[in-house]
């Protein structure tokens, strides 16, 4: 096979990765059946599959196709063509409140079966995903200058009363003050050395608002006021001093990662990968997979992948702590290596 390797292929086929449907196949032997490598079917051992570059290569071997995902078309299985409809007629419809039974007669498929492939594809119920959608609509709609009244029925809320109920949760903050890049909310910040570099911990008065990792106190602070531009920021060393000491506990092992109060903008789904990265035990790692079984939706290991890139909290949102199917270690938004020294800090 010469696309990719045996080894990510296999992670790949683990992971149900829809990122390599139509780089490869797999085929088992036991069944003699090849598939793509999103197929829902359930997952062979290793030792009956073998890996091909196309359809036509495994064909000539023998196999045929999977009735269930249809290797050899490029427009996916029906159900996922299906979903794709869902999900395109969910974005043409931004100002409508879509019930699950219209969006199901407009694909043809039952509620049931549609809630139930829509999440496994997609990640997210289709509710949750327009609300997803519609947040992101709003916050881009203020990001362009537009008023919160404009944005808000721009976005597809009906009210701002149904919008404020989400906006902290979402933001981190109001609506007005995410307009206008923090303006408003003052943030107390300070740096301290620890084991594995500089860190930069902010709070407001609800609790820790980030938790960054860098080489310097001055790239930190820069990059910081780079995000929050009209926030009051002000640097407390000593009014922080014990914050900085209970993140430096947490990062030994003293104290748990639950233990903190934080205050942070997340999505239900986000929400739902920090708290299983926080139940990760210490010096252990999990997969993108395994945690997204953890969570209910064992399809959305992309998603989770997301969730942890999306982290603000380094060390008491453990995301360090995630790991590519295969166990090699992935992507760390303060640095690969810096996610090694963590994990080896935390296996001493």
């Amino acid at each position: 096979m010469s696309l990719v390797t045996a080894g990510h292929a296999w992670a790949a086929v683990l992971n149900r990765d829809r990122r390599c449907d139509g780089r490869f196949v797999y085929a088992v032997s036991s069944t003699g059946v090849y598939c793509r490598p999103s197929c829902p079917s359930r997952r062979p051992t290793r030792d009956h599959v073998m890996f091909f570059d196309s359809p036509p290569q495994a064909e000539a071997a023998g196999y045929r196709a999977c009735l269930r995902c249809r290797p050899q078309s490029s427009a996916g299985s029906d159900a996922d063509q299906r979903v794709e409809r869902a999900r395109r007629y969910l974005d043409a419809h931004p100002d409508e409140l879509i019930t699950l039974r219209r969006l199901a007669a407009q694909v043809g498929l039952s509620p049931f079966h549609l809630q139930r492939t829509f999440t496994r594809v997609v990640g997210l119920s289709p509710k949750k995903y327009q609300d997803t959608r519609r947040m992101a609509r709003f916050t881009s709609a203020l990001k362009r200058g537009e008023t919160v009244t404009s944005a808000t029925y721009e976005a597809g809320f009906g009210s701002s009363s149904s919008l404020y109920a989400r906006a902290h949760e979402e933001l981190g903050m109001t609506p007005s003050a995410f307009r206008s890049g923090g303006t408003g909310i003052t943030l107390r910040y300070t740096t301290a050395p620890t084991a594995v570099g500089r860190i930069l911990v902010a709070v407001t008065e609800r609790g820790i608002a980030a938790v960054r990792l860098g080489d310097t106190a001055a790239a930190l602070a820069a990059s910081f006021r780079h995000d929050y531009p009209k926030a009051m920021l002000r640097q407390d060393t000593a009014g922080l001093r014990q914050h900085v000491r209970a993140i430096l506990q947490c990062l030994i092992g003293d104290i748990d990662a639950t233990f903190f109060s934080l205050d942070v903008k997340a999505t239900v789904f986000q929400r739902k990968v920090w708290q299983a990265l926080q139940q990760i035990p210490r010096g252990e790692t999990r997969s993108y997979q395994e945690i997204a079984r953890s969570i209910g939706q064992p399809t959305a290991a992309r998603a989770v992948a997301r969730a942890c890139a999306t982290n603000q909290i380094a060390v008491a949102i453990p995301c360090h702590r995630a790991v590519r199917g295969d166990g090699q270690l992935a992507g760390y938004r303060w640095g690969l290596e810096r996610k090694k020294r963590l994990l080896a800090l935390e296996r001493r």
